[in-house]
């Protein structure tokens, strides 16, 4: 489903992105694990048309590369963000709603003239919407304003805003991020119903090494914008680059990541 080919992204003399090559087959759960600075954020900038890079980026063999955030959404792109893009003035349902307007037809004047095809796409994404807030256990929620809400609710709705406008392709950065080892464990069962029921190919960004290891299908490794691993969570974990990059060169640092990522593949 996304190929991306020889991808490079330079700010000024930094280079964030160096020919990074990889690509994510449809259905498929991809992490992508690296240290902070490792580029991976940067990565999901150029997916999601924020910043645009050099090479080339593909969904479906249609070229993203150049086109705007609004065009590739257009195109089955969703992303979230660590920082949770929601309005916090907003309910939960009409956060939801907001998330599926790409699928409402017509414009301001067809809405004036009240053509029929406009009232059937509202009333479509009034469903899915409902559909929705139901999958992510969010119904007891829906007329309660975001910002109120605990944080682990508010990356649910974050999720179910992203679905709304029913991609292919879903990003997820960082969306267990401040979240304790209950949460974590609930937020991701909803995730993987998500991607079940709706047929969703799902890229994460992670620091979790031990949820990522267990749920993945395959992992993309970065470090100062390289790809230093790329392969199932067995070949990740005894990649000797990819446990330097984590804990550093040594001896001892090595000890600790190997048995850090044996312990998350052997639960």
């Amino acid at each position: 489903m996304l190929n991306v080919e020889a991808v490079r992204l330079e700010f000024g003399g930094v280079v964030a992105l160096k020919d990074v090559t990889f690509d994510v087959k449809k259905d498929e759960l991809f992490a992508i694990l690296g240290p902070n600075g490792a580029g991976k954020t940067s990565l999901f900038n150029c997916l999601s048309g924020l910043v645009s890079p050099t090479g080339s980026i593909q969904i479906n063999g249609q070229e993203l590369t150049g086109k705007k955030p609004h065009e590739i959404a257009g195109m089955g792109v969703a992303r979230t963000f660590q920082n949770l893009g929601l309005f916090g003035s907003m309910t939960v349902a009409e956060n939801v709603l907001v998330g599926g307007h790409l699928q409402i037809r017509g414009g301001a004047v067809a809405a004036a003239l009240r053509w029929p095809s406009v009232f059937r796409s509202e009333r479509q994404a009034r469903q899915r919407a409902d559909e929705l807030m139901e999958l992510m256990a969010l119904q007891e929620h829906r007329n309660t304003v975001v910002g109120t809400l605990p944080y682990g609710i508010r990356k649910r709705v974050e999720i179910a805003k992203a679905v709304a406008s029913q991609p292919e392709l879903v990003l997820l950065d960082e969306p267990v991020a401040g979240m304790n080892h209950e949460e974590t464990a609930t937020f991701i069962d909803y995730v993987l119903e998500l991607k079940e029921r709706l047929g969703l190919t799902v890229v994460l960004i992670e620091h979790d090494v031990a949820m990522v290891m267990k749920i993945a299908d395959r992992i993309l490794a970065l470090d100062f914008g390289e790809v230093i691993g790329l392969g199932t969570p067995a070949e990740i974990q005894q990649n000797e680059r990819v446990i330097a990059a984590y804990l550093g060169a040594t001896d001892e640092a090595n000890v600790q990541t190997k048995l850090l990522l044996e312990g998350a593949t052997s639960e």
